[in-house]
């Protein structure tokens, strides 16, 4: 019985099975957003809500029962243990907001689609390198709070008036978003050399750091891949090798049965 049970949750057809629930559970935790939608097929959007977090533990349950304490040993089903658990909090008072995380069951697609699985993986191993260029992010804008802050402050204080509002003015500058007509050239007025502080500021952080970021994640992304595709080289060795090993096995017989004849 177990061992038909692993073989149903190891099976593809399985894993395609529980990609489609998720993204039917998708389809109706979007649905429950619309008082329109709910006035009219309300109940039928909860039915199918309900059976689908049915399915999620169900699933749960029989890989615990399956795999005992070597469950919590993967990442993935500890992920998959966690968000479905979110999904079983009461909906009542203070936990409203927990319930609202149902819409975490979605990020359960990554765990069943290995592509998905793959970049987050990568981005993971990323995190230790990204960790020192956020360090360096850090103490750049820790700098160009202070500055922007004894140089502006006093005529902008909405923008420059504390280092926290600097830092967050420095951040919308950083993103480009309304940096010139909305924070720059308004500075420019009452300070005309204020592009001396703010273009090499942009140059260091939108252009510079932003990219060491991008450039970590894609390098960890394909060493993912280059270890994925190793792994598959490997197999595809031991397999011929296997292979190889039964074909001399055969002859080597075929051939004590010549001498024996």
């Amino acid at each position: 019985m177990i061992d038909r049970l692993k073989s149903v949750l190891d099976s593809d057809g399985f894993s395609r099975f529980i990609t489609a629930v998720i993204l039917v559970n998708a389809v109706t935790l979007g649905m429950e957003t619309s008082d329109t939608i709910m006035q009219r097929m309300g109940q039928l959007v909860l039915l199918i809500d309900k059976v689908c977090l049915i399915i999620f533990v169900t699933e749960i349950a029989a890989k615990l029962l399956v795999r005992r304490h070597r469950f919590f040993l993967s990442g993935w089903n500890i992920f998959d243990f966690l968000i479905v658990g979110v999904a079983l909090v009461p909906g009542a008072q203070g936990f409203s907001v927990l319930r609202a995380l149902r819409i975490l069951r979605v990020l359960r697609v990554i765990s069943v689609a290995p592509r998905l699985r793959r970049v987050v993986e990568g981005f993971i191993t990323a995190l230790p390198g990204m960790g020192s260029v956020f360090l360096l992010m850090a103490i750049i804008f820790y700098i160009g709070a202070v500055m922007a802050t004894k140089l502006f402050g006093d005529s902008f204080p909405d923008w420059f008036g504390s280092l926290a509002l600097s830092a967050y003015s420095l951040f919308q500058i950083m993103t480009l978003e309304s940096w010139s007509m909305g924070i720059v050239r308004p500075v420019m007025d009452i300070y005309p050399y204020a592009w001396a502080f703010f273009v090499p500021f942009i140059m260091v952080t939108t252009f510079a750091v932003v990219n060491l970021l991008v450039g970590l994640i894609v390098n960890s992304m394909q060493d993912a891949h280059s270890e994925e595709e190793g792994e598959r080289t490997d197999a595809y060795r031991d397999q011929v090798l296997s292979r190889l090993e039964a074909i001399e096995a055969s002859l080597a017989r075929l051939q004590d049965d010549k001498t024996q004849k």
